[in-house]
């Protein structure tokens, strides 16, 4: 699939119970070029981050947290480093590719694990982690109560978890300019923040924190703009007529009537889940 094909479907919807294997498939062939490409996932994930307890538990027992979503293993090796020698970090994923690049950049870390498993469907043991930490993975989960019902379950009474995920607005800018008369682009469907705070009420936290903040992001052309969806494999291919060079063209002239002094303009609305487990 070309470039410019998948951009129009860059955050498809999920239409079938295929869905966790086209997307485990996306983010595999992305593995290669993830770190290079994620720059704006990167800089979101600095959100949750100033938000981790310090590293000392309160009883001085080793951490073991939980990376859901973990890709190439960027955040699983930083919360190694900031829980210590003792620390145990599970790095799941979905996407095998991404995991066989974690194994690669960070394999000789005796404080990583690596999982590849669903997020619905956690193989971890009742009340066994402190800390989940997952940035920008479960907004691919089409069952978001499931996803959070398995987070309470696996943490330890007053374990955290810390959730960087997308809300509607998310890529308006790029769903505008593929978008044509009677056929708006295919994007995502994404749930907002009172629909997040219910679900993890319903999956009994009953200390739940859930801020917003929309996060814009510029890039020099319409290609790069793809290159940084595709590239950290937000995309899933369907099946359907190939974009013409006609569509090609008009999208680039919506983009560019958007165009900052920065550059192309792409906006993602945030939701920073902080969630207690009493």
């Amino acid at each position: 699939m070309s470039a410019s094909h998948a951009a129009r479907h860059a955050l498809d919807s999920p239409p079938s119970p295929q869905w966790g294997r086209r997307v485990a498939h996306a983010f595999s062939r992305a593995a290669g070029d993830y770190a290079r490409l994620a720059a704006a996932q990167l800089a979101m994930g600095e959100v949750l981050w100033e938000r981790l307890p310090p590293p000392a538990t309160p009883l001085g027992t080793p951490w073991r947290v939980l990376d859901l979503g973990c890709g190439p293993g960027h955040w699983s090796e930083r919360l190694a480093e900031r829980f210590g020698d003792d620390a145990t970090v599970i790095g799941l994923d979905l996407a095998p590719g991404m995991l066989a690049a974690a194994r690669h950049d960070h394999g000789s870390d005796p404080r990583l694990r690596w999982v590849c498993a669903d997020a619905a469907a956690l193989p971890l043991a009742d009340v066994s982690l402190d800390l989940a930490f997952s940035n920008l993975a479960i907004q691919w989960c089409p069952d978001l109560s499931r996803v959070l019902s398995e987070l309470h379950r696996v943490l330890r009474p007053g374990g955290r978890a810390l959730i960087n995920t997308l809300a509607p607005g998310t890529l308006a800018e790029v769903g505008h300019a593929w978008s044509r008369p009677g056929a708006p682009a295919a994007l995502l469907p994404l749930l907002g923040r009172e629909q997040h705070l219910a679900a993890a009420r319903l999956a009994g936290f009953r200390r739940v924190s859930v801020e917003r903040q929309t996060r814009r992001f510029h890039y020099p052309d319409l290609a790069a703009v793809m290159a940084s969806i595709k590239g950290v494999g937000a995309q899933t291919a369907r099946p359907g007529a190939r974009l013409t060079r006609a569509d090609l063209a008009r999208a680039r002239r919506r983009f560019d009537a958007l165009r900052e002094p920065e550059g192309l303009p792409v906006s993602y609305r945030l939701l920073t889940l902080d969630l207690t487990r009493d």
